[in-house]
């Protein structure tokens, strides 16, 4: 099993076009989609300003999971970019969440 992305030259195969394409596509949309679900946390955080916190356990296995995803698309041979822009934002919103439940 591989667990990262380099590629021996002598083992690099011809990929259509089409196919790069569409995988460009589809990072650029699933970047989107996870940072959208990221910034879904605004409610949460108005909410703990209002005074009604919410519970902390999502928000920061949320913020884990994002940091451990950022560091894997960091660490990676070749930078996976859209790993990391899109998880970005769940390591701050997260930890925003996080803080203003015991800081309301």
């Amino acid at each position: 099993m591989r667990v990262d992305n380099y590629v021996h030259p002598e083992e690099k195969k011809v990929v259509d076009e089409k196919r790069i394409k569409m995988l460009k596509l589809f990072s650029k949309i699933a970047t989107a989609t996870c940072i959208l679900m990221y910034v879904s946390y605004i409610p949460q955080i108005i909410a703990n300003f209002s005074g009604n916190p919410v519970n902390p356990v999502q928000p920061a296995v949320a913020m884990i999971n994002a940091t451990l995803w950022t560091g894997y698309g960091w660490l990676k041979t070749y930078k996976d970019w859209p790993i990391i822009i899109s998880n970005v934002p769940g390591i701050f919103f997260g930890l925003v969440t996080i803080v203003t439940i015991y800081i309301h």
